[in-house]
């Protein structure tokens, strides 16, 4: 059974900084893309990372670019989020997602073939 697990949010203060970390089971890192996800109140659910099956990296949206960085610890099948410089506008639960059947990066929602529960992050101000 394919599994994805969250974990790390949390409450913090602005200018802080947070690790989520996503653990798969059910399958391997290697032959999927992982992306980062987050949904804020009242907004659409936006991709705010990727990383390929082949270890490259894209960020999507330019607020996130030099303060968000994703990795992968293959020998945990853990994919991990730092968060760094957080702004309150960086609350919303964040998401992450495996797109295993065509293991290229989308920042869309819905070509994502499984999903986690997400984890809540809030950054007060």
């Amino acid at each position: 059974e394919v599994q994805l697990v969250e974990s790390g949010g949390g409450l913090v203060q602005a200018g802080g900084s947070l690790r989520l970390s996503c653990a798969a089971s059910g399958f391997t890192l290697d032959d999927s893309a992982i992306g980062w996800f987050r949904q804020a109140p009242g907004k659409e659910r936006e991709g705010v990372t990727c990383m390929s099956s082949s270890g490259g990296s894209t960020y999507y949206p330019d607020s996130v670019k030099g303060r968000f960085t994703i990795s992968s610890d293959n020998a945990k099948n853990t994919v991990y989020l730092q968060m760094n410089s957080l702004k309150p506008e960086d609350t919303a639960v964040y998401y992450c997602a495996a797109r295993r059947y065509l293991p290229t990066c989308s920042g869309s929602p819905g070509v994502m073939d499984y999903w986690g529960k997400g984890t809540l992050v809030t950054v007060s101000s």
